[in-house]
């Protein structure tokens, strides 16, 4: 039985790349409990309060919790659905999406605060080198406030899903899968409104009740992921694309 023909374009890693980005043992990720494009046709964004007492009886905290509500797109989500099949039956057995966005949403946040703090070098792990040259560039002249906006703190992820997946036959037999991750995430640097239209806004309010709540705006980015599983090379991930919207633009 032939494989399907879904999406045939990728972008091979350089052959200098030496590591990949590995999903599942990415152990320089400090807090693992904390990865809709297209699948995404409407998105709803409301608080939750919870109370607790300190047990030293100094009265109630009241704290919010964002809570992001996706409606995902039928078509979108039944296509993804059978490229996790093709990826089981035809490339790894063991597949599971579920350990695979918990390994993005990791490498994500990694990969994030590395980004905002400029640190490309130590991108050359987890990053294709050719998407790291084109990084630098757009940070040259971002302002601080973008740059910290760029950052995802695992706390602050509050929504992620798999927005496309690929397949790759090249004529020398190698073979590719790519998978596009779209996350939605919080972020509370200050930027200015009329270049980050179509960004929503809200309050969250933590700590104390009668503190002002703080302000944070819900970003998205996408980050792709791409492994060779041609018979022989190593098993591992590396990062082909990283689009943050209205920041990286």
């Amino acid at each position: 039985m032939a494989l399907p023909l879904l999406r045939w374009s990728c972008r091979r890693p350089p052959a200098g790349l030496s590591a990949y980005l590995r999903l599942n043992k990415l152990n320089e990720v400090r807090n693992p409990s904390a990865v809709k494009s297209q699948a995404l046709s409407a998105c709803v964004v409301s608080g939750v309060r919870h109370c607790s007492s300190d047990r030293e009886g100094r009265g109630q905290r009241q704290t919010r919790k964002v809570v992001v509500v996706g409606i995902p797109n039928p078509f979108i989500w039944i296509r993804t659905k059978f490229c996790f099949f093709l990826i089981r039956a035809y490339f790894d057995k063991d597949f599971s999406i579920e350990e695979f966005t918990e390994g993005a949403k990791q490498a994500f946040a990694h990969v994030s605060r590395l980004l905002s703090q400029c640190q490309f070098e130590e991108l050359e792990s987890l990053v294709a080198k050719d998407v790291i040259g084109k990084l630098e560039e757009k940070c040259a002249d971002l302002p601080s406030s973008y740059k910290k906006a760029l950052l995802a703190d695992p706390d602050d992820i509050m929504y992620t899903t798999p927005a496309d997946v690929g397949f790759c036959y090249e004529n020398d037999g190698r073979k590719f899968v790519s998978i596009l991750m779209r996350f939605w995430y919080l972020t509370s640097a200050r930027l200015p409104e009329d270049t980050m239209e179509g960004a929503r806004i809200f309050q969250v309010a933590i700590g104390k009740d009668g503190e002002k709540p703080e302000s944070k705006r819900l970003l998205t980015a996408n980050y792709e992921f791409q492994r060779e599983f041609t018979q022989g090379v190593t098993p591992d991930w590396t990062i082909t694309r990283i689009e943050h919207s209205k920041l990286l633009d």
